[in-house]
């Protein structure tokens, strides 16, 4: 029996010595924790205001245009109306896509000079000046070498005012000044020049309707002067918000 059991010792001896030799034998298929590569951080990203804003401002020179003048009845209206030239002024804002632009300008147009025969030659004359509040759109047609053209049109009201009048024609009053508002309308077309990364030239024509327009009456009546219109020679600036970024 004492034998047995010595059998049953070195046979276990022998078994637990070769478990830990196939143990360290073994390749270590858990890397340690060290080894391990670091988590991946992704950085904040910033809060990007490049929406496209920009603001502009505009000088030009506008030359009038009229259809024609009407006298109360019974008086003959005015012949060879014409309407003189005279500097105009503008400021807007708007945004901008890659191609497309909106924005909402207010200009302004000095007094232009209307001349009209009734009797002699160039009798009849007043001063007309406007004001106009447009919405409009722009399509531009692409760049070459910082150049882009485009093309426009616009909608909104113009404020008409008529001051000074003279004429063998009513209104006699010595108060001919009035102002009304019309419905106004415009195109245009022009070229960009980009000066720099935020700034652009604007060179361009627009044809602008603002509409009729005429004197305060009096007790004979008043003188509506009929499509008041202009074609304008403009150049401006305009500073777009591109490169604000909040971080």
């Amino acid at each position: 029996m004492s034998r047995v059991v010595a059998i049953v010792a070195v046979a276990g001896a022998l078994c637990v010595q070769a478990a830990g030799v196939m143990a360290a034998d073994m390749p270590n298929t858990l890397p340690p924790a060290y080894d391990l590569p670091p988590p991946v951080v992704l950085p904040a990203r910033p809060f990007d205001f490049n929406t496209g804003w920009y603001l502009r401002g505009d000088l030009g020179y506008a030359m009038g245009r009229i259809q024609g003048a009407e006298s109360a009845s019974p008086f003959p209206n005015p012949t060879n109306s014409k309407l003189g030239n005279n500097f105009m002024a503008g400021v807007g804002a708007g945004i901008k896509t890659q191609w497309l632009r909106t924005d909402f300008t207010v200009d302004y147009t000095a007094p232009m000079k209307y001349k009209g025969t009734i009797l002699t030659p160039d009798d009849t004359t007043a001063n007309i000046s406007t004001i106009s509040a447009l919405f409009n759109g722009y399509l531009d047609l692409g760049t070459w070498y910082r150049v882009t053209p485009y093309i426009g049109a616009g909608a909104g009201a113009a404020n008409v005012a008529v001051s000074n009048f003279s004429g063998p024609a009513p209104p006699f009053a010595s108060d001919t000044t009035h102002k009304q508002w019309n419905f106004a309308w415009a195109v245009m077309a022009g070229v960009g020049y980009a000066v720099g990364p935020n700034l652009m030239v604007d060179v361009g024509y627009r044809y602008i309707d603002f509409g009729d327009g005429r004197t305060n009456a009096d007790a004979l009546g008043a003188m509506t002067f009929k499509n008041v219109s202009a074609h304008e020679v403009r150049v401006g600036l305009r500073w777009s918000f591109d490169d604000l970024v909040l971080r």
